[in-house]
């Protein structure tokens, strides 16, 4: 829809008329035109033929003039259909444990057998998705912690990173505490009014510099919610691995994983497989609702640079049409002079 972002502006359109009524006329100050040859008023034979046009007809190009600069000032735009625009909703930090452990294949994604890392990809990444409306971020750790994204509306972004996580890349072992505390110093300077990290991880703290517990006190002192979600299969769902005892399930803390969460306000999960972790996913829906958003926009594409290049034109056509004769006359004069060769 076409409109005008300061339509008052319109208004202005009768002030050169008004001024010329109110102001009194120009005088020059000499007693007579002074002309100093006769070719010049050959070339004044057009401003004469337009002396003798009507005064509106002479007007008119100075009132077009002036009506496309009024219309540029203006504003003009093309207003589009109302959109949703984000609204300040929740941060959401979510931590995932790259260590070595998570290369496990005891997990299914449509009847194949995947890795722990894998699973977390294909659900974890939905869920990113569905967070409209909310800054997400992303951090990845092992044996130390790394903010992979920051917090940021731009929820496909954050996805494409956490698809691009390696296992390992981080280090081999599991620092719970450094990931809390990272996600607690990232979070802390954002004024939001719910602050969350969803922390994924299948073992115990291994590494790092902090406590798990000193990080989540931390954290709950800051108002950060952290749900932890133990992943991983049972020993006897856990394939070869399994039969041989060897299953990294056994080595999950849920203990203190639970204390995490009491301590912060949070909830603890556990995820066997892709039907648990599908579950985990909603019920966070549930505790942490996708931010409203009452708030619409209408993108505006401005359009004030056409009738202000209309006006430069019709401008620089003005100044051409006031100038030609003279400048014609003199390149007569330049062509009729007689040139003599030097000797």
């Amino acid at each position: 829809m076409f409109e005008f972002a300061w339509p008052w502006i319109i208004l202005l359109a009768p002030l050169p008329w008004l001024l010329r009524l109110l102001l009194p006329a120009a005088d020059s100050g000499e007693a007579a035109l002074k002309v100093s040859f006769l070719g010049e008023l050959e070339g004044l034979a057009g401003r004469r033929a337009r002396a003798n046009l009507p005064a509106w007809r002479q007007q008119a190009p100075f009132a077009l003039l002036w009506l496309l600069l009024l219309t540029a000032a203006a504003r003009p735009e093309w207003v589009g259909e109302p959109l949703p625009i984000p609204a300040s909703g929740r941060d959401l930090l979510l931590a995932v444990d790259v260590s070595g452990s998570m290369a496990y294949a005891d997990m299914r994604w449509q009847d194949e057998e995947v890795d722990r890392l894998t699973l977390v990809k294909h659900l974890l990444g939905d869920f990113i998705e569905g967070r409209q409306g909310d800054r997400v971020g992303l951090i990845l750790f092992g044996s130390q912690a790394y903010l992979q994204a920051p917090l940021t509306f731009d929820r496909r972004t954050v996805r494409t990173w956490l698809d691009e996580a390696v296992i390992g890349i981080a280090g081999k072992n599991t620092a719970i505490g450094d990931a809390i505390g990272l996600s607690v110093k990232r979070l802390r300077q954002r004024p939001a009014d719910s602050r969350v990290l969803v922390l994924v991880t299948d073992g115990a703290n291994t590494g790092g510099e902090i406590e798990p517990m000193i990080a989540a006190r931390l954290a709950a002192e800051e108002g950060i919610k952290i749900y932890p979600i133990g992943i991983g299969a049972d020993p006897q769902q856990g394939g070869i691995a399994g039969l041989f005892g060897l299953n990294p399930g056994l080595d999950l803390d849920e203990p203190s994983l639970r204390a995490i969460a009491e301590v912060t306000g949070g909830e603890y999960f556990r995820a066997r497989d892709s039907q648990e972790l599908r579950a985990i996913e909603q019920q966070l829906d549930r505790l942490e609702p996708v931010a409203q958003q009452p708030t619409l926009a209408r993108p505006a594409l401005a359009l004030y640079a056409w009738p202000l290049s209309a006006a430069l034109l019709l401008s620089v056509l003005l100044v051409s049409r006031e100038h030609w004769p003279h400048l014609r006359q003199r390149l007569r004069l330049l062509t009729q002079r007689p040139w003599r060769r030097q000797p």
